[in-house]
């Protein structure tokens, strides 16, 4: 993982944390190897391209992998596809992926051209892996919500009609300039913005913030499916995502969800689950807070069969039954 990554308790940790639990479960040790130098605390500054950091640190990665004995490796970075130059059984875990839409795209393609072996989290990412860079060799495992927390939280007594969760980061291609102007023009509707980090708290400062809208950072596990709960609906304007824990975790809790068009994002397909884009979004959450349901049992269904935690376990015990032998 990347050292930024690993320092804040968000979507890529609470992932490896998931991981190594249900690993251990499983009879599988995880050991968690980051990179420690040449890393920006932002995501784009020029000189400290994530790419370019991943590569200065091959040494320190090698040696720390060297130095447990280890010779599986899941790693999540495109930079370090070169890992299986040494060590044979590694596989591409990715927390991004190199699609025109994200920043960093030209940049993350030539390393996709080493990738013989893949675990993505969707069927989409399988067949973009196949038919844009020819990797056959992939499993399809999603990242389980904590079905404890889903359950804890659950409470549709509690739901705030006009509350609207959107969960991000101050980036570009997740837009939440669109979240802010929507609540400009909806002073009826309360808004949570929760960013995955403390660094957004500065970040955040550029832009001219509504009364209605609440600022959350770097929450806990706890306090999300907690917030989750409350919201009438969970909105998503992002241009891409390899997977959108949110938005599962979202459909876990029965919210009416509100996505983009993306094809990235079919995998949310249930009952209330409602597709659009920036011609139709404002409207789109509009009409799911004024719906009479509180919560979708179809959409909270639907997650338990598809992106539990057991599902992800089951996944992972067949994965590592045909890896490590």
């Amino acid at each position: 993982m990347r050292k930024i990554q690993f320092a804040e308790s968000q979507g890529p940790r609470v992932f490896a944390e998931r991981l190594r639990d249900i690993a251990r479960e499983l009879g599988v040790e995880v050991v968690f190897i980051s990179p420690e130098r040449h890393v920006s605390g932002h995501d784009w500054i020029p000189g400290y391209e994530h790419e370019k950091g991943d590569l200065v640190n091959y040494d320190l990665v090698l040696d720390q992998l060297y130095g447990e004995g280890i010779e599986h490796v899941i790693y999540t970075v495109s930079g370090f596809t070169f890992l299986k130059m040494f060590l044979p059984k590694s596989v591409l875990f990715p927390h991004s992926f190199p699609d025109p839409a994200l920043t960093g795209y030209e940049m993350m393609k030539p390393f996709y051209g080493n990738v013989d072996k893949a675990i993505v989290q969707t069927e989409f990412l399988k067949r973009q892996l196949d038919t844009v860079f020819g990797v056959r060799d992939v499993d399809v495992i999603p990242i389980g919500f904590s079905e404890k927390l889903a359950e804890r939280h659950y409470d549709p007594a509690s739901v705030v009609d006009n509350r609207i969760l959107w969960i991000g980061r101050d980036e570009e291609n997740r837009r939440p300039d669109l979240v802010l102007e929507y609540a400009r023009r909806n002073h009826d509707k309360e808004v949570f913005m929760v960013f995955g980090g403390l660094r957004y708290k500065e970040s955040m400062k550029k832009y001219d913030i509504p009364s209605n809208v609440n600022l959350r950072f770097a929450l806990s596990q706890d306090e999300i499916f907690a917030l989750m709960n409350s919201s009438k609906v969970y909105w998503s304007c992002s241009k891409f995502d390899t997977f959108a824990m949110p938005l599962t975790e979202a459909l876990a809790m029965g919210k009416i969800v509100v996505k983009p068009e993306h094809p990235c994002y079919d995998h949310i397909s249930s009952r209330h689950a409602f597709a659009g884009n920036e011609k139709n979004w404002f409207e789109l959450v509009n009409m799911a807070a004024a719906s009479p349901l509180k919560v979708s049992l179809d959409n909270r269904e639907y997650a338990f069969s598809k992106f539990s935690g057991s599902v992800m376990k089951q996944g992972y015990q067949d994965f590592f039954e045909r890896w490590l032998r």
